[in-house]
């Protein structure tokens, strides 16, 4: 059966499903929204209806510019610090976590705020203040400047956490194996690289401690899963993302990593037609920030120029859902 026919913005139409060469499309699950991101947009949207216009939010909510567009035109107002949200305006904190320093000037300040952290993360903000509490020194593996990181960091005292991102990194650490050493890791990371850099503490401080269950979450992991399964059958991978997503950029590198040349793209706009160029399948998947309907607009854009057959390769299934916060609910 034919597909509807497409028309070019030149006006003329395009050739039929029949004409077009065929494209496999092996679309990645799960893959989009998590559980964290779902709860932190919809805090912003409630927070919207219950507050009114305008509600500030402290860092873009997720790392998505389609996301945080359709929010701006809801009445979010985005900024960076704390000193930009005017004393009566209710203010949000992003689903990255923030350092306890904000939370405790938006108290200073009496301003009105809602934490969107994402439960996962505030369990690591969690830890790190036990492993301080026990006179530990935590090792803290994550990408210097992320947001998480920052938050984190934030969490404890200068000097009582120290960041590595690398097994390089490890090497370079001065601390002995006499040294009360404890480790803990940012949610987005690579499930592979990240399980290398703690061997490597390991090897290099036997007496170093773990926290009871790995950090990364589990859609970021259930995510780079699925690319491990869709990346050996695929020519090329598209990973749709921003370029300050970390789980985003993890999904590339899984690829890659598997030997299948990948592209992170924010909007179908910007594939590139050239790309599939004696490409025969293209497996498809998006970052925890990334709507589904960015999905299916890529989809859309692949059958312009391609008779596209999709196949869903299911990794895991997800059902987490994490309750909203109190004030906006009651």
């Amino acid at each position: 059966m034919n597909a509807p026919l497409h028309t070019s913005k030149s006006g003329d139409i395009s050739a039929t499903e029949q004409d077009r060469p065929e494209l496999k499309l092996l679309i990645a699950a799960p893959r989009g929204f998590c559980a964290g991101v779902d709860r932190a947009i919809e805090i912003v949207e409630r927070a919207i209806e219950r507050y009114g216009a305008p509600v500030y939010v402290r860092h873009e909510i997720v790392h998505n510019k389609y996301v945080v567009e359709s929010l701006k035109a809801q009445g979010a107002v985005f900024v960076e610090e704390l000193d930009e949200v005017p004393d009566d305006a209710p203010v949000v904190f992003s689903a990255h976590g923030v350092p306890k320093s904000v939370p405790a000037e938006a108290e200073r300040r009496k301003l009105l705020y809602v934490d969107a952290t994402c439960p996962l993360v505030s369990k690591v903000h969690r830890q790190a203040e036990r492993q301080i509490e026990k006179g530990q020194h935590i090792i803290f593996v994550g990408h210097e400047g992320h947001p998480e990181v920052i938050g984190t960091m934030g969490q404890v005292d200068d000097g009582q956490m120290t960041l590595v991102e690398t097994v390089e990194d490890v090497a370079k650490l001065h601390f002995s194996t006499e040294d009360d050493l404890s480790y803990l890791t940012q949610t987005t990371l690579s499930v592979d690289d990240t399980a290398e850099i703690i061997a490597a503490l390991e090897e290099r401080f036997p007496q170093i401690v773990g926290p009871k269950a790995e950090d990364i979450c589990y859609a970021t992991s259930n995510r780079q899963a699925a690319v491990k399964q869709i990346a050996p059958d695929a020519d090329l991978v598209l990973v749709i993302g921003a370029p300050n997503s970390s789980n985003s950029l993890r999904l590339v590198e899984v690829s890659e990593r598997c030997g299948t040349p990948a592209k992170l793209i924010q909007r179908a706009s910007e594939i590139d037609p050239a790309w599939l160029a004696d490409v025969e399948t293209v497996g498809l998947t998006a970052g925890a920030s990334a709507p589904e309907l960015l999905v299916r607009e890529v989809v859309r854009k692949l059958s312009e120029w391609r008779s596209v057959e999709e196949k869903t390769i299911m990794a895991a299934e997800e059902k987490m859902v994490f309750k909203l916060p109190r004030q906006l609910v009651e």
